[in-house]
């Protein structure tokens, strides 16, 4: 079911010429492991989402009510309380926001809760801060679904909901990436896809046929998919083609989070288990 041609790895490897000089590693290697901590859900989920801060540590969200700091070695640096469940978490001017019932928090300097703005009706799932610094926001209502740009203060600046033939893009945006040139990606729980727009809401493609989870991308427009049923890690270039699947030594079980450390590393998290991989994914 994918609406992109899968090309062959080999083939990608000479011609994904955006990092010259430096490869993806064969097998990626896990740097380092870190236990969050996170309680059980009733779904025996423990650990959601992540967001990286500027100094490279890691703000992890799970089944309970609070968000946790980590360096990358995996040591706790600070505990803050919230509202609800840690389940979709961006940075936005340095500071650490995450979707409340129906509204857009924020963590203040003194680690207290505010609110951004609200969302109406509509209930909000993933976040992701844009380069124009406005804030993307999946969000769903009945049936509906559908990506709105807000500025900091709550104004709506854009509505991404329906494709040229007026048929809805999304049954229900779940997590939400900007590229490097623009475009709006989101997963969707509903239809398994992952779904992308340019920065004007035009339909660019579609990547389907397995549990799509979270989504990120790195600097130079790869787009990285959590696959939630397949213990893998989809990668593809920046116009919706499979280059190749990512699986650290060892495995990964049950993906959700992810996010890019920079320098050729990922974090990852397994939900179930409330385990974080740091994975190195290119070479020197």
């Amino acid at each position: 079911k994918m609406q992109v041609k899968k090309t062959s790895l080999l083939e990608n490897e000479f011609k994904d010429n955006d990092l010259p000089g430096r490869r993806i590693l064969e097998v990626p290697t896990v740097t380092s492991v870190i236990d969050t901590g996170f309680p059980a859900s009733e779904k025996e989920n423990r650990l959601y989402d992540m967001a990286v801060t500027e100094d490279n540590k890691v703000w992890m969200g799970g089944a309970s009510y609070e968000l946790k700091l980590f360096d990358l070695q995996g040591h706790l640096h600070h505990t803050v309380s919230i509202t609800t469940h840690g389940m979709y978490l961006c940075m936005y001017n340095k500071q650490v926001v995450y979707t409340g019932i129906k509204d857009i928090k924020m963590i203040s300097d003194t680690d207290t809760v505010v609110t951004m703005f609200t969302t109406g009706d509509w209930e909000p799932y993933g976040v992701t801060s844009a380069a124009s610094g406005d804030l993307l926001v999946c969000l769903r209502k009945d049936d509906q679904s559908k990506v709105v740009r807000y500025s900091s203060t709550g104004t709506v600046l854009q509505e991404i909901q329906y494709d040229s033939q007026c048929q809805p893009l999304y049954k229900w945006a779940y997590y939400i990436a900007e590229n490097v040139n623009g475009d709006i990606i989101v997963t969707d729980w509903k239809k398994n896809a992952v779904i992308a727009v340019d920065r004007l809401g035009i339909f660019r493609y579609s990547y389907s046929g397995f549990s799509s989870s979270t989504v990120t991308t790195d600097s130079v427009g790869h787009v990285i998919v959590t696959d939630y049923n397949g213990d893998k890690i989809h990668m593809l270039d920046r116009d919706g083609r499979f280059l190749r699947y990512i699986i650290p030594e060892g495995g990964i079980d049950g993906i959700r989070g992810v996010c890019i450390l920079g320098d050729g590393e990922m974090m990852v998290g397994e939900t179930k288990t409330g385990i974080a991989k740091r994975i190195k994914y290119l070479d020197e």
